[in-house]
């Protein structure tokens, strides 16, 4: 081998271009570290370019920037965006670099439709659960109730976006939606009237018991001017409802008069709930 010029050569530049690596790594590293490349600015900015509402681009920048470590070239990007999808409001982030010093975060923010539960969560416009300042929340509009078993949280949002359009014809405004453990619907209205509607036994359940509601409401408000306290809409053809102030007729016993605030009249059509 030691007479083999040939291979000595090749041998030879071999180790002079590992040695030519070594250094060029060696300086590339130097270079990345000098103090000129430590993060110096995160520019915060909505990903649509709209106003941020509830997210303080300072305050979110400059607290963002105290947890990042290393510099402009070592920096963990991903890290950088969990960080910021862990702060209230922030809904989703992206993060780039730029030139010689700064992190560019584009952010997302969460738009409030309603509470979820009872445990002071909110509910999204696109069906996500986050937690952040009730108060902050209300200063938008006045907040739907929400609630249903967990990961039901795009079927509760859908369905309620259905009921407010169904509702439309009768200007029935609903302000709350629950679904139940048993997967049945009940919502409340801004007039005080709760609804019973019942599960679904196909696509058009809803909808129909919906419909005929929205059909005889106008007589039922014009008959009941106190207001109506509840419907059950679990019938094949009819509903029962209470109210308000209605006149218990004299021939009713005594003790039965004496606990009806309510009274409750259910229709004669077909009394078999579903």
């Amino acid at each position: 081998m030691w007479q083999d010029v040939r291979a000595l050569n090749a041998t030879a530049n071999s180790l002079m271009a590992l040695v030519v690596i070594a250094l060029l790594a060696s300086g590339v590293w130097w270079i990345s570290q000098r103090p000129m490349f430590d993060l110096r600015t995160v520019y915060v900015e909505h990903m649509y370019g709209m106003e941020l509402k509830h997210v303080n681009r300072l305050t979110l920048a400059q607290g963002v920037l105290g947890k990042v470590k290393g510099n402009f070239f070592t920096t963990d990007l991903e890290q950088v965006r969990t960080a910021f999808e862990s702060v209230p409001w922030v809904r989703r982030a992206t993060v780039r670099r730029e030139w010689p010093d700064q992190l560019i975060v584009e952010v997302e923010e969460h738009e409030a439709l309603g509470t979820w539960g009872e445990d002071g969560r909110l509910l999204s416009v696109k069906g996500d659960i986050f937690t952040a300042n009730l108060a902050e929340a209300d200063e938008d509009h006045e907040l739907p109730a929400f609630d249903g078993p967990k990961g039901s949280e795009k079927e509760v949002l859908a369905r309620f976006i259905d009921l407010r359009n169904w509702f439309a014809p009768a200007s029935l405004v609903p302000t709350a939606l629950n679904l139940s453990g048993r997967y049945a619907w009940t919502a409340q209205f801004s007039n005080g009237m709760e609804v019973a509607l019942g599960r679904e036994q196909d696509a058009a359940t809803l909808k129909n018991r919906v419909a005929r509601l929205v059909g005889i409401y106008p007589q039922l408000s014009s008959l009941l001017k106190d207001g109506i306290a509840t419907v059950d809409m679990r019938y094949q053809n009819g509903l029962a409802l209470s109210a308000h102030g209605l006149q218990v007729p004299s021939d009713i016993s005594k003790p039965v008069k004496a606990v009806s605030q309510k009274t409750k009249s259910t229709s004669s059509t077909n009394r078999n709930r579903q």
